[in-house]
């Protein structure tokens, strides 16, 4: 079979019917008729010689053939459609499109409203879905084109995938006012003796202040673990657990709830972001626009605190120093 023998919407009709489930959205998002959907979806069949999707009730169930395909029809779609699109001159005042971005809790209450704001400005007709999109599977999606843009912590990705970094802040310890275990500052010795709640999106395995004190032989009591720091500063407000979260979050959530933020009392990695998206829309203007504007929006500038007050480190007790734990009240594996 020669390509030239091939209707390329074919495709884009397979990808809809993949990507929704159901022949009538397929056809709402082509703003196609039923029977030319399903006029489309034959054609497909008789040329692939393959049923393509076997239907189950209103829904559309693919078949492995077009399981093993679809990352591959994907991929050459969006990079005709990004090779389309910058044929014309970019300019985001007159661009219309949505931009899908992984990200997760705090990254979002970071740039979305500054972000947001230059988009009514600059780009009124632009507009920006999020989700949280599992790590493993960011590489798919952004390769598939589900994804525009992902921004998560440093890890390894194939060769494909770009990145950049973007966020790296110290981590705080957030206690309620007059914490009976907490005399003026907070050492590692007074840190360890203390009940913590953990906030993660996995309902197990470390967090990576976990890891770093494990890393230096130590380990904390975790009483609480739940999915929003929102809700574990209220908790940290209410009760004599102590949470740990970046500089830049505390300040963002603390406002009103008057907790007392200390700085973290070991010298460990910082909470780091990086932005990752796939070489296909390396050169897509509007892609590469809107990356700026997150890059921007996040430079480095002046914090001042908003609703906490942050206390002073406090002197370590002898044997704290470069990674050495103290004696006494703290855990050991």
């Amino acid at each position: 079979m020669h390509l030239s023998q091939v209707d390329l919407n074919l495709f884009v009709v397979l990808e809809a019917i993949y990507r929704e489930g159901n022949i009538t959205r397929a056809g709402h998002q082509l703003n196609l008729t039923q029977p030319a959907i399903s006029h489309a979806l034959k054609r497909l069949r008789d040329l692939l010689k393959d049923p393509l999707f076997v239907r189950r009730g209103a829904h559309m169930i693919p078949t492995p053939f077009t399981r093993n395909m679809i990352d591959e029809v994907r991929q050459a779609l969006q990079i005709l459609e990004v090779n389309l699109r910058e044929s014309h001159k970019f300019d985001p005042t007159h661009t219309r499109r949505n931009f899908h971005i992984s990200l997760w809790e705090y990254v979002g209450s970071l740039i979305l409203p500054t972000l947001l704001q230059r988009l009514e400005r600059e780009a009124p007709e632009m507009s920006i879905t999020t989700s949280r999109v599992k790590r493993r599977d960011l590489e798919g999606e952004l390769a598939s084109g589900s994804l525009d843009l992902a921004i998560d912590v440093p890890m390894t990705t194939t060769e494909p995938i770009h990145q950049e970094r973007l966020i790296g802040e110290p981590f705080v310890v957030m206690a309620r006012p007059g914490h009976p275990g907490i005399f003026r500052t907070l050492d590692l010795d007074t840190y360890l003796a203390q009940p913590h709640v953990l906030v993660s999106s996995r309902r197990y395995g470390p967090s990576l202040i976990d890891v770093e004190l494990s890393r230096l032989g130590f380990r904390r009591k975790i009483v609480l673990r739940c999915q929003h720091n929102f809700a574990a500063c209220r908790v940290v407000r209410d009760t004599d657990l102590l949470l740990t979260l970046s500089q830049g979050h505390a300040q963002i959530l603390n406002a009103g709830l008057g907790n007392r933020v200390y700085p973290f009392p070991v010298k460990t990695a910082q909470l780091e972001a990086q932005m990752y998206w796939h070489e296909s829309v390396e050169n897509d203007s509007a892609n590469r626009w809107l990356r700026q504007q997150i890059k921007s929006v996040l430079s480095p500038q002046p914090r001042a605190p908003a609703g906490s007050r942050t206390a002073a480190a406090g002197t370590r007790r002898r044997g704290s120093r470069d990674g050495r734990g103290p004696s006494g009240r703290n855990q050991r594996h």
